[in-house]
């Protein structure tokens, strides 16, 4: 039996405690993976250079040619982007797909779409999309159950999918391949300090240990490839059981991962330890009853203040501070 108790933890300089939580007996660990235990996808500024191109291009047919992808990955994180760097940090954690999505109404909001899309939006319909895309900054996912003209619908499930690609190729393009190729060689560089050996502590202790990300999960590459890595096994018995996350055709909020999850091994939320960076697994934890560590730098000011309105109850810096262990124990 493994334990979260606080009942006599006292805060370090790398460790908060928002909510304390008391003593509570844990089986599983949910872990985000980009920012939280990997460094190798730097992608704010790529999804944020993305996004400002799809919502000011207005997707165009050839808005995802090899030309255009490659200028993206020139131009990225060349100047700021108020709007959408700023998405970007309040929307950490929500599925990619998602964040497409934004990108895409936004064009529809300013008008950039072509006439081309079919797409014709009377004044209620221009509001209920504007209405959405503040659902999205607040980090809602799932609005199939609003009405939404069909010729909307057909646009946003042909275009995300696409969006979302040319977003992965830029990632590659401008970090991804080169940062992965450097961590099979130098994986300590790629990891947040501390994280394999944090995995490896809850492993002995009998926690079974999964990863759920917002990215698309495929066999071979992506972040398969990214996580081996750096380091961690996964598979049956290992050190990660398993990596859940979307399809490139079916967004999968974190949310819905971690619900799923937890039905599908009958395991109570209230035995389930969160750890991320992100809004979506943090108030997702939270809402359900699960421990929920914020794994944030010291630096990322807003990121912390959102974490503990969302719910968390406790933000490390990374995880080499020893009090993990008092926090955490048989």
């Amino acid at each position: 039996m493994t334990f979260i108790d606080d009942t006599s933890l006292q805060p370090t300089p790398k460790l908060e405690i928002v909510r304390r939580v008391g003593q509570r007996a844990i089986s599983i660990a949910m872990h985000d993976v980009d920012g939280t235990h990997s460094l190798i996808r730097d992608w704010p500024p790529v999804m944020s250079l993305t996004i400002h191109y799809a919502m000011t291009s207005g997707l165009p047919e050839d808005f995802d040619s090899p030309t255009n992808a490659a200028m993206l990955v020139e131009q990225t994180g060349r100047k700021p982007l108020p709007e959408t760097d700023r998405f970007c940090v309040e929307s950490a954690g929500l599925s990619a797909l998602t964040q497409m999505e934004f990108g895409i109404r936004r064009a529809i909001e300013l008008g950039n779409i072509p006439p081309t899309s079919g797409i014709k939006l009377g004044d209620k319909e221009r509001m209920v999309n504007s209405q959405i895309i503040q659902r999205i900054w607040k980090g809602e996912e799932c609005f199939d159950a609003i009405p939404e003209p069909d010729t909307l619908r057909q646009f946003l499930k042909a275009m995300t999918p696409r969006l979302f690609k040319l977003y992965e190729t830029v990632l590659n393009g401008a970090c991804r391949d080169r940062n992965t190729a450097d961590a099979w060689k130098h994986p300590d560089h790629w990891r947040v300090p501390g994280a394999l050996e944090f995995m490896k502590y809850l492993h002995r202790l009998g926690v079974v240990n999964y990863f759920v990300t917002g990215a698309v999960i495929y066999p071979e590459g992506g972040m398969y490839e990214e996580v081996r890595a750096v380091g961690f096994e996964v598979g049956p018995g290992k050190l990660v059981e398993a990596i859940g996350g979307s399809s490139w055709h079916r967004k999968m909020p974190k949310e819905q991962v971690m619900r799923e999850l937890l039905a599908k091994l009958d395991v109570p939320a209230a035995s389930a330890l969160v750890i991320g960076d992100g809004r979506s697994e943090v108030k997702a934890g939270a809402d359900m009853g699960c421990v929920v560590m914020s794994r944030l730098p010291r630096e990322a000011r807003r990121p912390r203040e959102l974490h503990r309105e969302l719910g968390t109850n406790y933000i490390v810096e990374d995880y080499l501070d020893t009090a993990l262990k008092t926090l955490i124990r048989p």
